[in-house]
């Protein structure tokens, strides 16, 4: 029993050991948890978060183990790494969806149609194509082939321009083409096209810019220098017919008082005459459309002159055509020639007449109109500004479309052979574009024509009275000494002999300077008669004011063939004397030599 008394001891100190280990073992266990595996497993619910896109993660901060320490510490700063990164790339992402906004924005709001053809179909378009092709929505263009919308006479070249896009490197430049709308409208167009990637696919982006209005302007430029070439032309040839004219139509005259007991003879000289006289009416014309007549401008009231007018007409019009009349009652008044526009409402009205072989309805309106920048820049030859509007509309046939671009060329007429010259419209032409106004006209088959003559508003409102003129001679003929200047000999003749025959003394110069030879002299002379062009560089306005400078009470009277001569002198010269137009008859230069003597 001793003997075992040592063994029974030992147990029990192994048992008191091994209780011991065990308590050491939890209690390093419990050591381990509470400063390795807490942090660990706070580390690790941290960075769970930080995966999930949590960013505001808490991680301890401090460890008694220089690991775990290191550990939280970098994970610290990897989530304050990935704050700034995902801040950084919030911003990118936010810039450059506002880049595609405002690119967007652009690429919707210009001017110019925009669309992308990829792989042979339209994929984008703006809302400038849409409007252009005429498609209510983007849908109707999407997803179709581009080429369908060109002319037929331009898809080859379309195609052509695609193959060469589709190349590496392929440029093609920019080109004029037609395309034709969905309503059916064909557009010219001037196409730009590049070939660019699309997500690692070709595509090409196609640009058109309208060209509608600089066809239009360009149209219009053409015309306008046509009818100013054309009006050079015939206003050269006129004034030329003119000094021919007032030879023959002269000569006539004189002949028709030699023989004025031949009746056989004399009805030969009056068929002649009549014939001349036509012909001067057409180089009247002529002048008139070349902007090269003599005009009479002044103040006077519109709706006046168009009542008195109408009511001398409405027995040439006929019973068949009603005539209606809408005249505005604050009426601006007008600055041009009234006895030229009378011309015109005669001429528009008889055009109408003719435009209505089965009668209608002509209606004649007055109306203050302003014509803006936009309607000048859109029309031709046009000052923007204040115009008093006379309308003149039918019910007639019409004029087509591709006609009414030339109805203001002279000779040219839509009436049948033999019912019209062809210069009524271009009269009326001349004498609006030569009083600084406007003539527009807007027609359709089978529902008729108007047009419309502005002519510029009188910057006064006060009408001057007609001055009233003696019937008879305060002087007598044969009183006087007339200074005739012409350079043409024939014409100059003329002028002589028909003066000399109405009693007058005739002093006769073939020149300005040889006129002023006379006039610085002593020789009496009442009058000037004076061509208004002549060779030298003088013109007979410069010869007058020479005249009056020496005499100022020396009474002066202009000849010319067309006034446009002149060159910036009109208001000087009506200031010194009347303007007789050749050709003229004798009667005409009696009278009108007898009115400026009359003057006081």
């Amino acid at each position: 029993d001793v003997a075992l008394l040592p063994i029974a001891e030992l147990r029990r100190d192994l048992l008191i050991a091994g209780a011991g280990l065990a308590l050491l073992f939890v209690a390093a266990g419990w050591i381990l948890a509470a400063w390795i595996a807490q942090p660990l497993r706070a580390v690790a619910g941290a960075a769970e978060r930080i995966r999930s896109g949590e960013r505001s993660v808490g991680v301890p901060a401090s460890s008694r183990f220089a690991e775990v320490a290191s550990l939280t510490g970098s994970l610290t700063s990897l989530i304050d790494e990935l704050t700034r990164t995902e801040a950084e790339l919030r911003s990118s992402a936010d810039e450059i969806e506002r880049r595609q906004r405002l690119q967007a924005a652009i690429v919707e709001n210009m001017a110019d149609a925009l669309f992308v053809n990829k792989a042979g179909r339209i994929v984008f378009a703006n809302s400038a194509f849409l409007r252009l092709v005429g498609a209510s929505s983007a849908g109707s263009v999407i997803g179709t082939s581009p080429l369908a919308l060109f002319h037929p006479d331009y898809r080859p070249l379309v195609e052509e321009r695609i193959r060469v896009l589709g190349q590496p490197g392929g440029q093609v430049p920019t080109v004029e083409e037609r395309i034709v709308g969905l309503d059916g409208r064909v557009v010219d167009v001037e196409v730009t096209a590049a070939a660019f990637l699309d997500d690692g696919d070709h595509a090409i982006l196609v640009i058109m810019h309208d060209l509608t209005a600089r066809k239009v302007t360009e149209r219009q430029l053409s015309h306008a220098q046509r009818m100013e070439a054309v009006g050079h032309l015939t206003g050269g040839m006129a004034h030329d017919f003119n000094n021919l004219l007032t030879v023959i139509i002269g000569n006539l005259d004189l002949l028709e008082a030699e023989i004025a007991d031949k009746p056989d003879a004399l009805e030969l000289v009056d068929m002649a005459l009549q014939a001349s006289l036509r012909g001067a009416e057409l180089t009247r014309q002529l002048l008139a459309f070349s902007r090269r007549q003599a005009l009479d401008p002044k103040v006077f009231r519109m709706n006046e002159l168009v009542t008195g007018t109408i009511e001398l007409l409405r027995r040439t019009l006929g019973e068949r055509i009603d005539v209606r009349v809408q005249l505005a009652d604050d009426l601006w008044p007008a600055m041009a020639d009234p006895a030229q526009l009378e011309s015109a409402i005669a001429n528009l009205a008889i055009n109408a007449r003719d435009a209505m072989p089965d009668g209608g309805a002509l209606t004649i309106q007055t109306a203050n109109r302003h014509l803006d920048d936009q309607y000048a820049a859109e029309n031709a030859e046009v000052e923007p500004g204040e115009y008093v509007m006379l309308a003149i509309s039918d019910t007639g046939t019409g004029i087509p479309p591709e006609l009414i671009a030339r109805v203001f060329e002279p000779f040219f007429t839509t009436k049948t052979a033999g019912k019209g010259s062809g210069l009524g419209l271009s009269m009326i032409y001349g004498f609006a574009k030569q009083s600084r106004g406007h003539v527009k006209i807007y027609s359709e088959p089978g529902h008729g024509t108007t047009v419309r003559l502005y002519l510029p508003r009188a910057e006064s409102a006060e009408i001057p009275q007609a001055l009233e003129t003696s019937g008879a001679a305060s002087v007598p003929a044969g009183d006087a000494t007339i200074l005739v200047v012409e350079d043409k000999p024939e014409v100059r003749q003329v002028v002589v002999r028909q003066l000399e025959e109405l009693g007058y003394r005739v002093v006769e110069a073939e020149n300005p300077a040889a006129a002023l030879h006379f006039i610085e002299g002593d020789q009496r002379i009442d009058v000037l008669f004076t061509d208004i062009v002549m060779p030298g560089g003088m013109t007979g306005v410069d010869l007058a004011q020479e005249a009056r400078r020496c005499r100022p009470t020396l009474k002066v009277v202009f000849t010319s063939g067309f006034a446009d001569i002149l060159n910036g002198k009109e208001q000087a010269a009506r200031a010194l004397g009347p303007l007789l137009s050749k050709p003229y008859r004798k009667q005409d230069l009696a009278r009108q030599i007898h009115d400026i003597l009359a003057e006081k």
